[in-house]
């Protein structure tokens, strides 16, 4: 059932966790400064990094879906170019299971403006991939390259996972893909690591189940991490 809020006077649905109203509203306000960064890599990352807040401090999967419920609800409602934008790279990247409320939600305000990267949000294409192997205490990393449809859209890069006995330790994306490459290439000759290319099929299988919403990962993993599920997806 509708209800009215105090704070702005619209109507809406209720929220699950209305003692999370505050936090909520941090996020509209973070979200201002969305629409002015440069491309959809930082877009999506800066996505990541807020979904990534929320589900750390989530206590169950069920508390997660429903702040993820209740922060599309109030994004919406704030309705600003902000959180139009937010929404959309939510429908883009977030939680499968969220993405087609969020893109409800932003479909909604068409009268706001939304940023010039905003078509290509979520939208690569996987390229090679790499299994980089350092020795048996520091496990394998996983550098997987993506590319923007059309390339001219976004930048070139590569999201690059550190499973320790199939757990993920280390989630980033790499911008300088070409002077990653080299340097485990000069490694690789000296003989302080393995480089090997890794096929599709066996990258997703890893990261898809090391990456799964089951899994608790280290704290330095969540701001990477809905970045890392969808780019998962995609292999």
């Amino acid at each position: 059932m509708p209800v009215r809020t105090e704070r702005d006077g619209r109507t809406g649905p209720a929220l699950a966790l209305p003692a999370l109203h505050e936090v909520y509203r941090a996020y509209v306000r973070a979200a201002d400064e969305l629409p002015g960064l440069p491309d959809p890599l930082r877009a999506e990352l800066w996505t990541s990094a807020q979904l990534g807040a929320l589900e750390a401090a989530a206590p169950h999967r069920a508390g997660h879906r429903m702040a993820m419920g209740d922060l599309i609800v109030e994004l919406h409602r704030a309705a600003t170019a902000g959180t139009r934008a937010f929404l959309r790279a939510i429908a883009a990247i977030g939680p499968q299971w969220a993405r087609r409320a969020a893109g409800r939600a932003a479909a909604t305000l068409p009268g706001l403006p939304l940023p010039p990267w905003a078509e290509a949000l979520g939208k690569v294409a996987p390229g090679p991939i790499w299994l980089i192997q350092e020795g048996p205490l520091d496990g394998d990393r996983l550098v997987c390259e993506f590319r923007y449809d059309p390339e001219r859209s976004g930048p070139h890069h590569a999201l690059a996972v550190r499973l320790q006995q199939g757990e993920p330790s280390e989630i980033v994306v790499i911008g300088d893909v070409p002077g990653l490459l080299a340097e485990a290439r000069k490694a690789a000759q000296a003989e302080l690591c393995l480089l090997q290319p890794l096929t599709r099929q066996a990258a997703a299988a890893r990261l898809t189940a090391a990456l799964e919403e089951e899994r608790r990962p280290p704290g330095d993993c969540y701001p990477a991490l809905a970045l890392a599920r969808h780019r998962a997806r995609l292999l």
